[in-house]
């Protein structure tokens, strides 16, 4: 069978090459409306429905959809929708801790089976000051991240521990990936 990633990300690229196993890209067709949903339901909906936006376009195969979210003080954040919103966003995480939840769909569109799964890691800020957030900022990076950082990139500077699966802080739960792989 084809496996195909539902994924624009190059992060949840990268880290699915690390598994050596082939596979294709595929732009899910699912639009991110934040919900009513808890962070953890919405991110498992998310990946639920990017797997099977493609369904009809990968028959006979695997697809991969996954998401990510992070839960802070019960407040989901997801990537920013500017510059100030990034800004905003690194300023509350200063500091602080939260939970980074990535979810990962595995649809088997020959037998329209689904397992879903999520994993979820705990971030903690150093406290930055302003300047280091508008720099962190103007290098472009926050901007199509959860949280409005990266912690694989200029972003770990911002980071003064984790607890959990750094695959799933970067956006894809790989060790949760080889389970359900492995299943079908």
């Amino acid at each position: 069978m084809k496996l195909y990633l539902a994924s624009t990300s190059p992060r949840r690229r990268e880290l699915l090459s690390t598994l050596g196993i082939p596979f294709e890209i595929i732009s899910p067709i699912f639009e991110e409306i934040p919900t009513h949903l808890s962070p953890q339901e919405e991110a498992l909906y998310f990946t639920e429905q990017k797997a099977r936006s493609v369904a009809d376009e990968c028959p006979d195969s695997l697809i991969i959809g996954s998401d990510t979210l992070i839960d802070f003080e019960g407040k989901k954040l997801g990537k920013p929708k500017d510059s100030q919103d990034a800004q905003n966003m690194l300023q509350a995480l200063s500091g602080k801790s939260h939970h980074v939840i990535s979810a990962v769909a595995l649809l088997n569109t020959a037998s329209g089976d689904i397992k879903i799964n999520s994993d979820t890691a705990t971030v903690y800020f150093k406290t930055l000051t302003p300047s280091q957030i508008n720099d962190y900022v103007a290098t472009g990076e926050p901007m199509d991240k959860a949280g409005s950082y990266a912690i694989q990139g200029i972003g770990q500077s911002l980071i003064e521990k984790f607890e959990g699966n750094l695959d799933t802080i970067i956006g894809l739960p790989t060790e949760i990936l080889k389970k359900l792989l492995s299943s079908v």
